[in-house]
């Protein structure tokens, strides 16, 4: 076993240092309830707390070069200086102190909010030296010892877990064994297992989510940690002996082009990320780190109950107008919506549409004949607040913005075209004051309260601008995350909304930003409430907003189908409304009473996954049931679905004792009994849902 420098209770949580003779220090998190059972005599040497690799180094050994940049030759040469920590009202502080003899410091921060399940980490790494240096990779955080309860390799015994995404079919959750990922150490211990994975360009959730999670299935341990970063990011699984190690952070130079230049005297700051360890599976330890998620939200939420919206896109397709939206208004406007969102189009071009013209943002006056102000008045007389759709981070092929050429973002010198998009430099003084003049003036203007931020492609491995392609990307990202902040200190009771084509900006630093985001593009589909459910595990319903679009032709199964697909997470109907009729309108009705009713489950409750294993999301086979529970577990919300093929006629989920059903929202009458603690809910078609709330019997 190694030295114990220092050790920490957080929670249920352990945290510990460990040291080498060499100065070097390691970082070990396990389950305060399983902190004697440790195996003692597991070989394995000390993962760094800091991983770091500077422009000249040596790399590391064992055919390592070209697949890591871990462990590199400066990594190493920071040894112990000091650590300290700082109590401040109800968060604790332990930062750590590494120095090399070359004038190198890294202070290792660890922050933890007490009551949470998880805590945050990153890395400052200063140059104190007195010549300027290239600084190549670094990690936000890394973790070693994997797994620490079972002696030698522990073979079949340690899983993977990774979350896929693409557009329209979001969050998949991929389990691999070590073993399958070739991540067993060699017979001599020679040669470099790893696995590195994540994103380059300025969509962090494309292929990838930024999360990461080890599960060691004997002791039934789940290690699990999170990126806050928007741009390029990287994370590695490392293994040369009987340990797992862990890390993550900014893409480094091989995966992301990314090369920071630090001068004497200057500092480098990495993104956050979220780490967690507990008991169970991987569905459960997820919930942990979601905890500092609802942290970060809390401090900008303005809600006390979950809104309903409605949003025209799927009903105008674009074509939003003074004449439909009023048309849209005097059907709705006594259904118990919240917010009314103007989509994408309001901008549309008398020649040209709107497809392609984002980005001068003038009202069209052919679509808005009588002034915005007086379809927003309308709105707001109907008793919701008006919302509206911008795309401001980037300019259509159609505009005369796209033409710009001194404010564009170039690569090598050539402005940077991504299908029909160009990107301004968020770094532009004047962008800036563009963008404040055309959105925040606007949305002041007009009395926008809801702001929908829509991002449709990505700038790539990175821009010129600065020392790196990497580099320049990572810096305009924070001024475009700088801008969001600006929005919200000039009008500060706006709620803003998180899309990018869906969901691929899901990751924390941009929903820390934002009360809500945009779960996907699935606007109709019937992988609708997989996809909504994969998401529980990396953002909280409480942000995810879920399409119900709603269409003439759509049986009372469907209209509860889709109903019940928003209850995963916040409401937003859309569709053909004016022609639904009134038994379609009372099923919705009380599909929106029963939403209000269970809606302080969604904001503050715990998921957990029930359900066939699906392979196909574009014809999922089989049943998903979700069950949440508040988070004093005296309210239980219970979701079911079934897909394709077979599936039960008596679906069973354990709830638990002492509770008594209270509502039900279904198509059939089905039969809904509570039995011994566990829910019978008789389903009787493909492709039905049924929403079950319950409440501990008094």
């Amino acid at each position: 076993m190694h030295k114990v420098l220092s050790e920490y209770l957080f929670s249920d949580m352990i945290i510990r240092y460990l040291a080498n003779e060499e100065g070097n220090i390691g970082f070990e998190i396990l389950p305060a309830c399983l902190k004697e059972k440790v195996a003692i005599s597991k070989k394995y040497n000390i993962d760094p707390l800091v991983q770091v690799f500077i422009r000249g180094d040596d790399f590391s050994g064992g055919f390592a070069n070209g697949h890591t940049m871990r462990n590199g030759q400066q990594t190493f040469l920071l040894q112990y200086e000091s650590q300290k920590v700082e109590k401040i009202e109800n968060t604790q502080v332990i930062t750590t102190i590494l120095k090399s003899k070359q004038g190198y410091i890294a202070r290792h921060v660890l922050t933890y909010h007490n009551g949470l399940k998880a805590f945050e980490a990153k890395t400052v790494f200063a140059n104190k030296s007195d010549k300027a240096i290239c600084l190549e990779m670094i990690s936000s955080f890394s973790v070693g010892g994997l797994t620490p309860f079972i002696e030698g390799e522990a073979p079949e015994s340690m899983n993977i877990h990774r979350i896929r995404s693409c557009w329209s079919n979001e969050g998949r959750l991929i389990t691999e064994a070590v073993e399958d990922l070739q991540l067993e150490p060699s017979w001599s211990g020679h040669g470099v297992r790893t696995e590195k994975f994540g994103q380059t360009g300025s969509m962090p959730v494309r292929k990838f989510f930024p999360f990461l999670a080890v599960e060691d299935t004997v002791t039934r341990v789940v290690w699990a940690a999170q990126l806050a970063c928007a741009s390029s990011w990287q994370m590695e699984l490392y293994r040369r002996d009987d340990a797992l190690c862990i890390s993550g952070g900014l893409a480094d130079y091989d995966f992301g082009h990314w090369m920071k230049v630090l001068e004497p005297e200057t500092e480098f700051e990495t993104p956050s990320a979220f780490i967690t360890v507990g008991i169970g599976n991987v569905d459960e330890v997820s919930q942990r780190l979601l905890t500092i998620h609802k942290y970060n939200f809390n401090k900008i939420s303005k809600f006390d109950r979950l809104p309903v919206l409605f949003n025209e896109f799927c009903t105008t397709w674009g074509n939003p107008s003074h004449d439909n939206i009023q048309k849209i208004v005097d059907i709705i406007k006594e259904k118990g919506i919240d917010y009314f969102v103007i989509d994408s189009g309001w901008f549309a071009d008398k020649e040209n549409g709107w497809d392609g013209t984002h980005g001068d943002w003038i009202v069209s006056p052919e679509v808005f004949p009588y002034g915005l102000e007086e379809t927003v008045r309308i709105i707001r007389e109907a008793g919701m607040i008006p919302g509206i759709w911008f795309e401001f981070e980037n300019c259509g092929v159609l505009s005369k913005a796209y033409k710009d050429d001194k404010h564009l973002l170039t690569r090598d010198g050539n402005i940077i075209t991504s299908g029909l998009r160009r990107f301004w430099d968020m770094t532009d003084p004047w962008v800036i004051d563009y963008l404040s003049e055309k959105v925040i003036s606007m949305l002041k203007q007009y009395g926008f309260k809801y702001l929908k931020v829509d991002y449709n492609e990505t700038i790539g491995i990175g821009c010129d601008g600065y020392e790196s392609l990497g580099e320049g990307l990572r810096q305009r990202i924070l001024a475009s995350q700088e801008f969001f902040r600006r929005i919200r200190e000039e009008i500060p009771d706006i709620i803003i909304e998180n899309c990018s084509s869906g969901g691929h900006r899901l990751e924390p630093s941009m929903m820390s930003l934002c009360e809500m985001a945009s779960f996907s593009d699935a606007h109709e589909c019937d992988e609708i409430p997989v996809v909504a459910a994969n998401l529980h595990r990396v953002i909280n319903p409480c942000q995810s907003q879920i399409w119900a679009v709603l269409r003439k032709k759509d049986s009372k199964k469907r209209v509860v189908y889709s109903i019940t697909n928003t209850f995963l997470g916040v409401m937003c109907l859309s569709g053909d409304v004016y022609d639904l009729d009134k038994e379609q309108w009372n099923i919705i009705e009380e599909g929106i009473s029963f939403y209000r009713s269970i809606s302080d489950i969604v904001l503050n409750g715990t998921t957990y996954f029930f359900g066939s294993k699906l392979k196909s999301y574009r014809n999922p086979k089989g049943w998903m049931g979700i069950l949440r529970k508040s988070e004093d577990e005296k309210e239980v919300l219970a979701l079911i679905y079934t897909f394709h093929g077979d599936f039960p006629n008596t679906v069973e989920i354990p709830v638990g004792d002492n509770y008594e059903i209270c509502n039900t929202y279904c198509a059939f009458e089905n039969n809904v009994l509570l039995i011994n603690g566990i829910l019978c809910i008789n389903m009787k078609e493909e492709f039905e849902a049924v929403a079950v709330h319950l409440k501990l019997s008094k």
